[in-house]
């Protein structure tokens, strides 16, 4: 099921980057800048989790940071975290996902989390953030891109459709 959900957010990740090709920066500039802080802050949680999961250095101070890397810089880092993430999945033992990270949190207090946890809250990160960031794409004039668990299966799976009642 982890292979799958994580499968799915990196469908939705590059479905919602692509939407915000679409924006008109100058015109649309606070929503833009708003969806920049969103993919931002997303990916530090995502690295500063996965450095824990690998049990590395702490790798930002914060969740966030002062100065705001371009969209150009963020949507790379965006999909090769999505691919590490797949890769850490199809590399642990489902007996591993169990296991207990004990880690400090950014604000210095300490946490525990099983693996699977941390590997939940990074999909439900992911997907409160790319609801506002749907939010912001509405605002600037774009259409923000359908990204249900069920749309993402039966879009890949084109088979799930092809049924009859008995």
């Amino acid at each position: 099921m982890l292979l799958s959900q994580f499968q799915y957010k990196q469908w939705s990740d590059q479905r919602m980057l692509d939407a915000v090709q679409q924006i008109n920066q100058i015109e649309f500039a606070e929503q833009y800048a708003f969806i920049c802080q969103q993919l931002n802050h997303m990916i530090i949680v995502e690295d500063l989790f996965r450095a824990r999961l690998l049990q590395q250095h702490q790798p930002h101070p914060k969740t966030n940071s002062a100065i705001v890397p371009l969209f150009e810089q963020l949507a790379p880092r965006l999909i090769q975290s999505d691919q590490d993430y797949l890769l850490y999945i199809q590399n642990t033992s489902p007996s591993q996902f169990d296991q207990p990270i004990h880690f400090t949190f950014t604000d210095q207090k300490k946490g525990s989390m099983q693996i699977k946890e941390i590997l939940f809250h990074i999909i439900n990160h992911g997907s409160y953030h790319r609801g506002s960031i749907a939010r912001a794409l509405d605002q600037a004039g774009i259409i923000h891109p359908a990204d249900s668990y069920t749309m993402f299966l039966h879009v890949t799976q084109e088979k799930r459709r092809e049924w009859t009642i008995e």
